[in-house]
């Protein structure tokens, strides 16, 4: 009995190892007329086991596209479509750079640095308090989420300060924070509760 692992590899699943083998019989054919015949045929097969994209404006392309990937573009026929070329199927793009920059406090991330920074720069008023109570809310909130135990006002003011090396200073007297967490289970909608299954 021959195992599936023992036969040589799908190039597009989807299609099913039937197409496959007949794609490596019309790569085997001796005439191009036989193998231009061939190809039509397979490409009729191809376009029922996937009926559901033949809706697509490039529905042709994509099949005679896949025709010549599972020949692995040995398929040698004239493609009444445009093909991409082999090196272009098969090409990577370039891996993203991955950003090195030091994170002082990775609970609080990049952003939140950022944003200090940009404070920094603006002028004592509304629009810096503003920006700083938002940032101090965000800061309680990223506390929350990474150590409930750590959520201690004074603990935000003291990074605030730390972040802007004392350029900025949060007045605990005067800054609410904003109501950080899961919401109180009495102030949920009945829908929005979740019933637990009694066994």
């Amino acid at each position: 009995m021959e195992y599936n692992t023992q036969k040589p590899h799908l190039v597009m699943p989807e299609y099913g190892r039937g197409v496959q083998d007949m794609v490596e019989l019309a790569v085997g054919l001796p005439t191009k007329t036989e193998r231009q015949r061939c190809a039509h045929a397979i490409v009729n097969i191809m376009a029922r086991i996937q009926p559901q994209q033949s809706g697509q404006a490039d529905y042709e392309q994509k099949l005679w596209n896949h025709l010549a990937r599972i020949s692995r573009y040995r398929l040698d026929i004239d493609y009444p479509v445009e093909i991409v070329s082999e090196e272009k199927a098969y090409a990577h793009p370039k891996p993203l750079p991955y950003p090195m920059k030091v994170i002082r406090s990775r609970h609080y991330g990049h952003l939140v640095e950022s944003a200090l920074e940009y404070a920094k720069t603006l002028p004592e008023g509304d629009e810096r308090d503003t920006l700083v109570a938002l940032v101090a809310n965000q800061m309680k909130q990223d506390l929350f989420v990474w150590n409930r135990d750590s959520m201690d006002d004074r603990l935000v003011a003291a990074d605030i300060s730390r972040y802007t090396r004392g350029e900025i200073r949060l007045d605990l007297k005067q800054h609410r924070f904003a109501p950080v967490g899961m919401p109180d289970q009495a102030q949920m909608a009945p829908a929005q509760r979740k019933k637990r299954k009694r066994f």
